[in-house]
């Protein structure tokens, strides 16, 4: 068998250990030498790090900051915004969006990302997440390496944590110990999970350092 397996599951919520999920769906189906992927904001649901806007609560800066992002990026809501502060802090964040204003005066994008960090660059803001979790602001998954390294333990296969989404990008954001992490991102480029209605968080890559010389 070779190829991309996109795997359906339930509903994958807090009450889920994602160790165990992911040992559920891919134990009839995964082997050594393939790659488990997961998609990240399952892994930071399973971790209880989704917030429905409720039970966060925005600061003025919050509220000031989210009016100057890009409307098609994140952090566009002073919820998420202020998940962003409590996330890394608010001198950071103030700092990043004076330099991220500079960027876009010279034309240049990202920066504030560049300053903030990888954490505040995972945030999923509403709308960003597939229902029931669509309501909700979701972080980053915490400790991804750790979380890769436990199912690989469990699983016996190589695992990944992926962001990827239907523009043809994709971040490499955990991997267990031993895997490429920029090689696995060529991968994922297609996105096979999926962003909509898929509900297929879960992935495997079968054979998968083959599969990527077959691209080459």
């Amino acid at each position: 068998m070779n190829g991309k397996i996109p795997i359906r599951t339930h509903i994958i919520t807090e009450k889920d250990n994602i160790v165990e999920v992911v040992y559920h769906y891919t134990k009839d189906i995964a082997e050594p030498g393939d790659l488990i992927s997961v998609a990240e904001s399952v892994v930071a649901i399973s971790q209880g790090r989704a917030y429905l806007p409720e039970q966060i609560k925005p600061g003025l800066l919050a509220k000031i900051l989210c009016k100057f992002t890009d409307r098609k990026g994140s952090l566009t809501s002073p919820y998420g915004m202020q998940c962003a502060i409590n996330e890394v802090g608010w001198f950071r964040i103030l700092v990043a969006a004076i330099i991220g204003g500079i960027g876009k005066l010279l034309g240049r994008k990202g920066w504030f990302f560049i300053i903030a960090g990888r954490q505040v660059a995972l945030i999923d803001d509403f709308a960003g997440t597939m229902p029931p979790y669509h309501r909700h602001v979701v972080l980053g998954p915490k400790d991804p390496d750790k979380v890769c390294d436990m199912i690989k333990e469990k699983t016996g296969v190589d695992a990944v944590i992926i962001d990827a989404n239907d523009l043809h990008k994709a971040d490499c954001v955990g991997a267990s110990k031993g895997v490429d992490k920029k090689y696995v991102e060529k991968l994922f480029l297609d996105n096979p999970s999926g962003n909509s209605e898929q509900q297929t968080p879960i992935v495997v890559i079968k054979n998968y350092k083959s599969h990527m010389a077959d691209r080459v």
